[in-house]
């Protein structure tokens, strides 16, 4: 017989003290998942999962161990203890590793408006797809469809650890997307829609969003490519948080301690320019990344990681923070089977004092970012290089489609001359506004 949450955490932190850890945390977590997907009015899947997954991370001494399963009877537990303490034993020592001092950990901590009270049903996900393809499908030139997807979900997770630390939070995510395809022969454009909120509500109607996939397919018809050449680049909103990811890569303490960050060095020094500030906020209002708490007990708290240009801390967890002889930054995030890391929750760049129009209005020939594709950025060194395609900007006004083209520069020559409108979006947990970056190498032809 399954035991509740709470005694799941308790059972497992005192048995395995008793087993011979000396220190050890649990995470629970519960998701019950309902999605759907429909391709030209007919239903292609309806799925709905209900999950419970446990991850018990233990230590003896410097020698730790994690392992997870998803059964919680008593008996599992117990071969649960009895798997990770051997685990343990066995591993090599990590002088790092271990626990928050019981100090430190949160003992209160706030309430988040993270959770709508109801999911939707199958049969209203249904509709809600089928209403965002039938608008997309409806626009002219839009000639077939890759299909449109909705779900509804509520997760909780449960933390506990031999530190004195108990915490619990629940959370809601709805989401819509749609993919299209325009125009026919040998000129077809595919592009997409997608949207997530924690609340339903908060999500745009579904023929909202099968339009603007339309529409974005449609604009995609006809593309040239242009000859290589040094031009501005502005990046779309969809596409300018990339930049932010490469970025918070760059400042997390794992990196760092490896010494394999191109940031490495900048602690305390400009990266981007004076205009530029970027805040992590861990209890925003409907946040999609919102948390009361890290996975290792500690309270987050709202910072500036960019102030003003200067970088003034690294994103860390425990164990990054030992070994750079700093304080963690509560950033700690884990899975059931893994070791914390650090990574962030709410990230936004402040919008800057320009609109995206008068960003453009002063670019003679430029290029318009609207999707990227590959891996072409190496951590270590900066070097940026991706395939991308969009528009182009003639005369301060977008014109033409254009694809099949490559923008290169380098990471920290980016970051210092980047220039942020002021169409900041609170839309994907990690968001920037539109962004110019004066000077790239596009190449094309």
């Amino acid at each position: 017989m399954s035991l509740p949450p709470s005694d799941i955490l308790s059972y497992l932190i005192e048995h395995s003290l008793k087993a011979g850890a000396t220190e050890a945390d649990v995470l629970l977590t519960e998701g019950v998942d309902t999605s759907v997907s429909v391709r030209l009015g007919k239903l292609e899947s309806l799925e709905r999962s209900d999950t419970r997954d446990l991850g018990l991370r233990l230590f003896i001494g410097k020698q730790q161990a994690v392992v997870s399963s998803s059964a919680t009877d008593r008996e599992s537990l117990d071969t649960l203890i009895e798997r990770a303490v051997n685990m343990a034993r066995l591993s090599p020592p990590d002088e790092f590793c271990g626990l928050a001092d019981k100090a430190a950990v949160a003992k209160e901590f706030p309430a988040l408006d993270a959770l709508d009270n109801d999911l939707l049903s199958p049969e209203t996900l249904i509709a809600r797809a089928k209403e965002a393809e039938d608008a997309a499908l409806s626009i002219a030139q839009v000639s077939n469809s890759d299909g449109a997807s909705t779900s509804s979900a509520h997760y909780s997770r449960y933390l506990m650890s031999s530190a004195g630390f108990s915490g619990y939070s629940k959370r809601s995510m709805n989401s819509v997307s749609v993919s299209v395809i325009a125009g026919t022969g040998t000129d077809m454009q595919t592009d997409y829609e997608a949207f997530s909120s924690v609340f339903c509500k908060d999500l745009p109607a579904p023929d909202v969003v099968g339009k603007s996939a339309a529409d974005r397919a449609v604009r995609k018809l006809f593309p040239k490519k242009m000859p290589t050449e040094r031009v501005p680049v502005v990046f779309d909103t969809r596409v300018s948080g990339e930049l932010m990811d490469a970025f918070l890569s760059a400042i997390s303490g794992s990196s760092i301690a490896r010494g394999t960050s191109f940031l490495k060095d900048y602690l305390g020094k400009q990266v981007f320019n004076s205009s530029v500030s970027i805040i992590e906020d861990p209890f925003m209002n409907k946040g999609l990344r919102s948390r009361a708490f890290d996975d290792e007990g500690l309270l987050p708290y709202k910072k500036n990681l960019i102030d003003k240009g200067f970088l003034t801390t690294w994103l860390l967890d425990l164990r990054s923070a030992r070994q750079l002889s700093l304080k963690s930054t509560a950033n700690a995030k884990r899975s059931t089977s893994s070791i914390p890391v650090p990574s962030p929750s709410n990230v936004y760049m402040e919008k800057g004092s320009v609109s995206k129009e008068a960003l453009i209005k002063d670019i003679r020939k430029g290029f318009y970012v609207t999707e990227t594709m590959g891996m072409g950025i190496n951590g270590i060194t900066g070097d940026y290089s991706q395939a991308a395609s969009g528009f182009w900007i003639e005369n301060g006004v977008i014109t033409f489609p254009v694809n099949e083209m490559t923008i290169a520069g380098n990471l920290k020559d980016m970051f210092l001359s980047l220039v942020p409108s002021d169409d900041l979006v609170f839309r994907y947990g990690i968001d920037t506004p539109t962004i110019c970056v004066p000077q790239m190498t596009v190449a094309g032809i």
